[in-house]
């Protein structure tokens, strides 16, 4: 029972998860491509300043404030459970923000060091679209270190974070965690360990499958 209990609580914090990365990558991807592109620039300035502040405020204060601002000053969304799509927008956002600060900043920093190569300047030389050159040629080369920080952080998300779901009352592997610690049912956190790990395996997994798929140059043996 306790593990079909975890299970259940793991979905949900998949279902969180799985949002939050979508959140994720629809924000970094083009942020950090444009922050490259136009480099020094009030664009990139603006973006690279926006991804130190998600990256410096801690999580629960992110949370607390969205719930101020949007669900007291602003009653936009509801504060916490689950059950409609507006009760996944503001803890979404919660931990989305600081994935998202983070792998803008990486794609960004690949970006300037790819775009620099004798490769890309060649193929700006054949006259390709500008479009092509980015993201056939510069962006698809750079997918290495963002595929395993992508990878470390939906391993984490689909854990279940404990800090965002207590705060925003999400019925998730997190808050279940956190109520077995208190309660000292240690059946419930070695269930809730044991499903994390797994879970961080079969991401580990995944991820070695996705650099043979962007990088054919990389063999399993």
């Amino acid at each position: 029972m306790d593990i079909l209990r975890s299970v259940i609580f793991f979905v949900s914090s998949r279902q969180l998860g799985t949002y939050t990365m979508l959140f994720t990558i629809a924000i970094a991807i083009p942020l950090g491509i444009l922050s490259a592109l136009k480099q020094n620039s009030i664009p990139d300035v603006f973006i690279t300043g926006v991804s130190v502040l998600g990256k410096a405020m801690p999580t629960f204060w992110q949370g607390i404030m969205l719930i101020l601002a949007f669900a007291v000053i602003f009653p936009i969304f509801p504060v916490s459970g689950r059950g409609t799509p507006a009760h996944i927008v503001l803890p979404m956002i919660t931990l989305g923000w600081n994935s998202a600060a983070q792998m803008t900043r990486l794609i960004r920093s690949n970006m300037l060091e790819v775009l620099q190569q004798d490769y890309v300047r060649t193929a700006k030389s054949k006259g390709l679209p500008g479009y092509v050159v980015v993201f056939r040629h510069a962006f698809r080369n750079c997918l290495i270190p963002v595929v395993t920080i992508m990878s470390m952080q939906i391993a984490h998300l689909v854990g279940g974070s404990m800090i965002t779901e207590t705060v925003f009352a999400w019925p998730g592997m997190g808050q279940l965690l956190v109520q077995a610690v208190n309660a000292r049912d240690m059946a419930i956190v070695q269930a809730c360990v044991m499903i994390s790990a797994t879970a961080i395996v079969f991401m580990n997994l995944m991820a070695d499958i996705v650099y043979r798929i962007v990088d054919p140059r990389i063999k399993f043996n």
